[in-house]
């Protein structure tokens, strides 16, 4: 690694300049100190470097460093250096969170490896600060439906359009695409943000007490309601009602659903009285309604009563350029959710992601993320077996890789082709053939 940042410290003169020169001989750009307390002003939370010095110092030693280090980040990599092998000296500066503690005399190719680590640790640090934060300035919508593929970036235009108005929104597309996160996300823009988002899976309630649970019933309606009960379509008055795999319903509600769509009304089971409902429908289907209508398994009326704006999500293998983002906004999320601190992603694990198939797409993506904040299955998870050629193979690898430290980088082309020891020119290229592009990665001006 070359132009790393590095501030060393040494009271002795002698020791300081030798130091000096062997680590700018190593390629490190090296700024010296003989008082600790003076290399602590050049020091701040954006340093991008690593910190040499030697533990024992008048005024400011190197432990008093240390932790003046750490306040200003506690994740800057301090190696401590000493002459003295003080075994409980060397104890409390790892306890204090040094990053290495190191013996003279000092072979400067020992010193040089250290700090090569220490800076691609930082480095690391740093990047992933940067991309937390990138998620959590985008607008919220930017958040929470992240990609920047064509697909996507259309799907959040559709959802901005459609927020604030009262149309009812029927979303298709496969298992695991989102369908819910889309539909919350319609919710969350609308001016009915401050009321309920009541979803409904249809497919998973009780066939004996589906009406129940949707209309609600008064007391003695039949056999066991003792008092009246409320069903989701109220408790939704107000905000949104969303049903979850609409072609599930049976033909017999999907009538009734029809006439509570189109009046904005319904009646409990036992009760004559009308409800009148202030609420949105949002539909969705991981099947072909059209295909349905055609078997006579869903009604024609109740799609187009449904389907005033149909959104089509598209499956996670369509957006493969999306991945690395993706994947790290669900480390972080799985992180925080398990009170844990997320682990680095190693770029190979991210390459490897875009060669699956994900036939679950963004569920089965999250899964993933789950279990290797878990530690499971983290050398596993970058095993892929595909059934193509190794032609194929290779392309999507490349594809891949190249993704991935664009990502790392925020789409950054002269760190990327740097990174990857490519000229710009075949960057340039091979983004070219696999389609990708540098804005989908980051908002760095193009350099």
């Amino acid at each position: 690694m070359t132009n790393v940042a590095v501030i060393l410290i040494d009271d002795e003169e002698e020791v300081r300049r030798s130091l000096e020169q062997a680590m700018s001989l190593e390629g490190f750009e090296v700024a010296s100190f003989a008082r600790a307390e003076r290399a602590v002003e050049r020091i701040g939370p954006g340093f991008a470097g690593a910190v040499v010095s030697d533990i024992r110092m008048p005024k400011m030693d190197g432990l008093a460093l240390l932790r003046a280090v750490g306040d200003v980040d506690p994740e800057i990599p301090v190696i401590l250096i000493t002459g003295h092998g003080d075994v409980p000296l060397a104890v409390e500066a790892m306890r204090l969170g040094a990053y290495d503690l190191l013996e003279k005399p000092l072979a400067p190719k020992r010193l040089a490896d250290v700090v090569r680590r220490a800076a691609e640790l930082r480095r690391l640090t740093i990047e992933n600060r940067a991309m937390r934060a990138d998620l959590e300035q985008r607008d919220p919508l930017e958040s929470t439906l992240i990609g920047q593929a064509a697909g996507m970036v259309d799907l959040r235009e559709e959802v901005r359009a459609i927020a604030s108005s009262e149309i009812d929104v029927l979303i298709q597309g496969e298992t695991g695409t989102g369908k819910e996160v889309v539909a919350r996300a319609i919710h969350d823009a609308s001016d009915r943000r401050s009321h309920p988002f009541v979803a409904i899976n249809l497919s998973a309630l009780p066939a004996a007490s589906i009406e129940s649970e949707l209309f609600g019933h008064d007391a003695g309606a039949f056999p066991g309601a003792h008092r009246t009960r409320f069903g989701k379509f109220e408790h939704a008055r107000g905000g949104t009602l969303y049903l979850d795999e609409i072609g599930a319903a049976p033909l017999a509600l999907q009538v009734k659903l029809l006439r509570v769509i189109e009046e904005r009304v319904i009646e409990r089971l036992g009760s004559n009285e009308r409800i009148d409902l202030n609420v949105r429908f949002i539909a969705s289907s991981n099947q072909d309604l059209c295909e349905m209508v055609q078997r006579a398994e869903f009604r024609s009326d109740l799609l187009y009563r449904l389907a005033v704006v149909t959104l089509t999500l598209p499956p996670l293998r369509d957006r493969l350029e999306d991945i690395p983002r993706l994947f790290h906004h669900l480390l972080q999320a799985a992180a925080k959710r398990m009170d844990r601190d997320p682990p680095d992603i190693p770029p190979e694990l991210l390459a490897d992601l875009s060669l699956r198939e994900w036939q679950g797409n963004v569920r089965e993506l999250r899964n993933l993320a789950e279990r290797f904040v878990l530690g499971l299955d983290r050398e596993q998870a970058a095993t892929v077996v595909l059934n193509e050629p190794l032609a194929v193979q290779i392309e999507r690898f490349e594809r891949g890789v190249i993704a991935s430290v664009l990502a790392r980088h925020g789409g950054s082309l002269k760190e990327t082709y740097e990174s990857l020891g490519l000229s710009r020119k075949t960057l340039y290229e091979k983004m070219a053939r696999h389609g990708l592009k540098r804005q989908d990665f980051g908002d760095i001006a193009d350099d």
